[in-house]
């Protein structure tokens, strides 16, 4: 990932931009206008009440850890891909797919031999839940995520290895959460970027659909169309503070593209899928204050 200081010449440079990729600059603009307006024409979060699901055990050094899997249909499903096709994004550290869950607060409670132990609710969506009581590898899949989100957000050690109660969906009382309201809304699709005014070149370097979205407030997802091409080799990426530059094997793609938002290019990851030829970019993005 590039530094933004490197793409500095080019940002000098804006004058020259085509007239599409100006329409690409107001679009994002726009979107990134009504974000705000967004954030205060709606409550950041809601209630919701998780429904049970199924409980696991395990344990850290504190002693025995029981984990609520719940689920809720307040809460967005992932994307809608098959196992086969989820498999190779993780094989390829696939960093754009993401199980959106809500963790809950540690409750204490007792076990079934009356001794203390420690419980946390994890809701999902619940159309994905009921896909999940039929597939062990995405119950295994759901599990793992939950555990490392718990891990990260408590600073916690898990053990990894678990097991789920029989005849038991859940252990103690599962609370009320508090999640965002609504996903942000989506930025336009905007396919290529070529405008009906502006001529395609017929030479040179092919401009490749890109497509952008938040995926959350610190989080911008892109998607590059590259059909031509069956893996990474050869492929340049470069990500400064607001400006995304793309470059192909053998000049066959070239993609500059100015984003109006602070990217945090030192955190932003990408993976080629290569059954759908994208390649998929992910930004955290830095807040105003930083």
């Amino acid at each position: 990932m590039a530094d933004s200081k490197l793409l500095v010449p080019e940002l000098s440079e804006a004058e020259k931009m085509g007239a599409e990729t100006m329409r690409f600059e107001e679009l994002l603009r726009q979107a990134s206008k009504e974000l705000q307006q967004a954030q205060t024409s709606r409550p950041e979060s809601t209630q919701i009440q998780p429904q049970p699901g199924f409980c696991i055990k395990t344990n850290s050094s504190e002693g025995k850890v029981f984990i609520n899997i719940c689920h809720s249909p307040s809460i967005p499903p992932p994307a809608d891909v098959t196992e086969d096709e989820l498999l190779q994004m993780l094989e390829e550290d696939q960093a754009g797919f993401r199980i959106p869950m809500s963790l809950g607060e540690p409750h204490a409670e007792l076990d079934a031999k009356g001794q203390g132990c420690t419980a946390y609710d994890v809701a999902v969506n619940s159309d994905f839940y009921r896909r999940m009581q039929n597939s062990d590898f995405l119950r295994e899949l759901v599990v793992t995520i939950a555990r490392e989100g718990l891990e990260d957000k408590y600073s916690l050690q898990l053990n990894p290895e678990w097991r789920m109660l029989k005849n038991r969906p859940f252990l103690g009382s599962i609370s009320q959460q508090n999640i965002r309201s609504q996903q942000r809304p989506r930025i336009q699709e905007l396919g290529n970027l070529y405008t009906p005014d502006s001529p395609r070149p017929e030479e040179g370097p092919e401009k490749p659909h890109l497509n952008l979205w938040l995926e959350a407030p610190d989080l911008l997802l892109a998607e590059i169309d590259l059909p031509k091409l069956d893996g990474a080799l050869g492929l340049s990426l470069e990500i400064g503070e607001n400006r995304v530059v793309l470059g192909g094997p053998q000049q066959l793609y070239h993609l500059d593209a100015y984003i109006p938002l602070r990217i945090n290019s030192e955190e932003s990851k990408a993976a080629f899928h290569r059954k759908r030829k994208q390649l998929m970019v992910a930004m955290p993005l830095l807040s105003v204050s930083s």
